[in-house]
């Protein structure tokens, strides 16, 4: 079960947080609750792990949402109190229009998540986007933040060009869905951007859509995310990297978008780094192959518990 947990962010921005633990025993046919045509909806109830119990924080990559996580977060709501964040523009997020959508908007409300949830100092487990972020602020507040987990994310500068195929990407899509299922075959199937059929692909964003009048559209504003990544694109962050002082994790998937070699530099640069690949996964790594990325991250987590 998952239970929502209001926090407030920089500018005041209203952010959603969502503490997982294993499902509550319910009788035939009972589920967690959702709201009607929100899929992606995690639930609004369920107990979550003892207070006291090491703290996760978990970020989802651009236009993912915390219930990208749950299938982590559960797993490690055995030990460790997981909580995942809608950040700002995401999920149950506030999405303000003339808000800030920049690299310090996005630490400073991960910040405010940790010091208001009171997990601190945690691990952050960030995919893409959330990954850049996690790193910021693990050199931003190295009080906050006991371990890193990186995955799929890439230190170096991406440029213009890239920017502008994911304009061009988002103008193509279908919008709106006339169902779910053509959510699932287009960005499963169909999208030029999809190599070969992947199945998880198409789930994960089904996981981001919401019924309206006239289809299903995203949850999010394809405006605000490439606001959002613009604040990165044109920029390496090595340096940060650097100015990582605790026991950091980077995983990349080998059909993923961060490739080996500038993973094994990442790990260079930072200074207590590992490095971990996973099998048979593309960018979507914790989605591809939950399995095989949660035995891949536990021995790090065990050792940080040794610590």
């Amino acid at each position: 079960m998952a239970r929502r947990i209001d926090v407030t962010g920089a500018d005041g921005v209203r952010l959603a947080a969502w503490e997982f633990g294993d499902p509550a025993k319910a009788g035939p046919g009972s589920k967690e609750p959702r709201e009607p045509g929100d899929p992606g909806d995690p639930g609004n109830a369920g107990e979550g792990t003892a207070p006291d119990a090491p703290g996760v924080l978990l970020l989802h990559g651009l236009m993912g949402r915390a219930s990208h996580w749950a299938s982590t977060a559960r797993r490690l709501s055995a030990r460790h109190r997981a909580v995942a964040l809608d950040q700002r523009g995401h999920g149950r997020s506030e999405k303000p229009p003339e808000g800030a959508f920049t690299r310090d908007a996005y630490v400073d409300d991960a910040e405010a998540a940790l010091d208001q949830l009171g997990l601190g100092p945690a691990v952050l487990i960030g995919h893409a986007m959330g990954a850049l972020t996690a790193w910021q602020l693990a050199a931003k507040r190295p009080d906050l933040v006991r371990g890193l987990i990186i995955c799929d994310m890439r230190a170096s500068a991406l440029g213009g060009a890239s920017q502008r195929e994911w304009a061009e990407w988002f103008a193509s899509w279908p919008v709106p869905f006339a169902t779910l299922a053509d959510v699932r075959k287009w960005f499963g199937e169909d999208d030029p951007w999809v190599e070969r059929p992947n199945p998880a692909r198409g789930e994960f964003y089904a996981e981001v859509m919401a019924e309206s009048a006239d289809g299903w559209r995203p949850v999010f504003d394809p405006d605000q995310m490439l606001r959002s990544r613009e604040t990165w694109v044109y920029d390496a962050h090595w340096e940060e990297l650097a100015q990582v002082r605790c026991p950091a994790l980077v995983v990349r998937g080998l059909d993923g978008e961060l490739g080996r070699a500038e993973a094994q530099e990442m790990v260079r640069v930072l200074p207590r780094g590992q490095y971990a690949e996973v099998p048979d996964a593309g960018h979507l790594v914790h989605y591809d192959q939950p399995e095989a990325w949660l035995t891949t991250i536990q021995p790090f987590l065990d050792s940080l518990d040794g610590e």
